[in-house]
């Protein structure tokens, strides 16, 4: 049975023979196992056994610990990650085998990436859906990231306004993490009070002397020494590369949106709130869009591309990369710069 994560606590009692956490939302499967692993505790399930499929899994040994009894509690919490989302033909047979006939005592929980449809549909898979609850953890966009939001904020009892609830928005739609984290910090200096956009902005600015925000505004309005000065400041700070990469397919797609508009002669004031621009930052984006062609931006978006894909493929964080990508904010830059390519 399919459950979305904002379901799942209203089917964990009674708990089910087994649970498929699967998706590309680290907040989300992590809440969802925590959540399925209280429930457990709650029943009785106190000892914890994980096991991952690598090269040369036996597939004997999950078999073996779902049929052993335990030796320190009586039931038991078996925690199966498939890295591929694939468990071959033998984990196949084996899991379908399990299911065949549960163990009461013990818990099968297993997780892995964002499952394609053709995955949901075999054996494997719909034998453990068939007794169990599949929860989909995809990360939420637009609509669905707001409700999410404003569930979290009812979650941590905070008071704050529709500005501010938008600002949040517009800062981490797509990064429920760094959401979370942020209304937890809320929750410590405004337990009670009500919280507006600028108290907001005060708050995550006396965090570090920089954040990865201030540097999109300086690269909108070409300001080239504070934006070099920042990234340097915040790779100093050990800010992570995806952060800052999130926040630059934000702003360059919004960007691409607005010039792509603009050219088509479009009114571009009903995108303004489409795209959840504020007043104060419009001229930030009206700046750049004066200055940048719509083949630059393209360039600018595939280059960042590029960046993403050697952090994924191989594991760089590419910083020069990144501050290369900063200088193309000037549309003079992409004249030099052109040439330059990522090996």
């Amino acid at each position: 049975m399919r459950v979305y994560p904002d379901q799942l606590s209203k089917h964990l009692s009674p708990l089910k023979p087994c649970y498929l956490v699967f998706g590309d939302d680290p907040w989300l499967c992590e809440t969802s196992k925590a959540a399925i692993c209280a429930q457990a505790k709650q029943a009785g399930f106190e000892e914890k056994i994980q096991l991952v499929q690598e090269t040369g899994f036996n597939w004997n040994e999950l078999l073996e610990q779902y049929n052993a009894m335990s030796l320190f509690a009586s039931r038991r919490i078996i925690e199966l990650e498939l890295p591929q989302g694939k468990p071959g033909s033998d984990g196949s047979a084996q899991l379908q085998s399990l299911m065949q006939s549960p163990n009461p005592d013990n818990l099968l929980i297993i997780t892995g990436p964002k499952l394609a449809s053709e995955q949901t549909r075999s054996k494997w898979f719909k034998a453990l859906d068939d007794q169990g609850i599949y929860i989909p953890c995809t990360t939420p966009e637009g609509a669905q990231f707001q409700r999410w939001l404003q569930g979290r904020i009812h979650h941590f009892s905070l008071n704050l306004t529709q500005d501010a609830q938008q600002l949040l928005f517009s800062l981490y739609e797509g990064n429920l993490l760094a959401a979370d984290q942020a209304l937890q910090l809320l929750q410590l200096l405004s337990p009670n009070a009500q919280i507006s956009s600028a108290q907001l902005s005060q708050y995550f600015e006396d965090q570090s002397r920089f954040s990865v925000f201030q540097i999109d505004d300086a690269l909108l309005s070409n300001q080239q020494d504070k934006a070099q000065h920042i990234l340097a400041q915040l790779q100093a700070e050990g800010v992570a590369v995806p952060i800052l990469l999130w926040g630059q397919f934000k702003e360059l797609s919004t960007l691409f949106t607005l010039k792509q508009a603009q050219e088509q002669g479009e009114n571009l004031s009903a995108l303004w709130s489409k795209l959840r621009i504020w007043d104060k930052r419009k001229g930030y984006y009206q700046a750049a869009l004066s200055r940048l062609s719509l083949a630059q931006i393209e360039a600018m978006l595939a280059f960042a591309g590029k960046i993403e894909l050697r952090l994924k493929q191989q594991g760089i964080e590419d910083w020069t990369a990144l501050s290369h990508l900063c200088l193309l904010y000037d549309s003079s830059a992409h004249k030099t710069l052109s040439h330059i390519a990522l090996d």
